[in-house]
């Protein structure tokens, strides 16, 4: 399973890659929404989890893109902003789940795997 995590903080990438890397996810790392979606139109991922607010394209922006080219890999928005609007505007995009940081490892590993399994279960692999 292939993850592509997108935040603008590196300290943010790195923690995500080690938990999702831990758990035997290929995990590619973007520091942008612009960074992401050239990553994503050259390979596939299985899900992306993204930052909501980043300079220039935001995680919001990012899922537009992605649901623009016609993809409906799953994505996971992740803020340290609980925002009741964000989080509206990312469920009626699409997104698959909305995590608030600080990130708990227990909580993100739950999350992904819900998400993988479910997307598994929608393509009856």
């Amino acid at each position: 399973m292939k993850i592509l995590v997108v935040d603008d903080e590196e300290g943010a990438r790195e923690l995500f890659n080690t938990i999702l890397s831990d758990e035997g996810y290929e995990v590619a790392l973007a520091d942008s929404g612009e960074g992401a979606l050239d990553l994503f139109k050259n390979q596939p991922f299985n899900l992306v989890i993204t930052d909501i607010k980043m300079p220039v394209m935001d995680g919001l922006q990012l899922l537009q893109e992605i649901r623009k080219m016609g993809s409906k890999t799953d994505v996971i928005m992740v803020t340290a902003y609980g925002e009741v609007e964000s989080y509206l505007k990312a469920m009626s995009l699409g997104a698959a789940e909305y995590i608030n940081k600080p990130i708990r490892i227990k909580e993100l590993k739950r999350i992904v795997h819900k998400v993988l399994t479910e997307q598994k279960a929608r393509s009856g692999s």
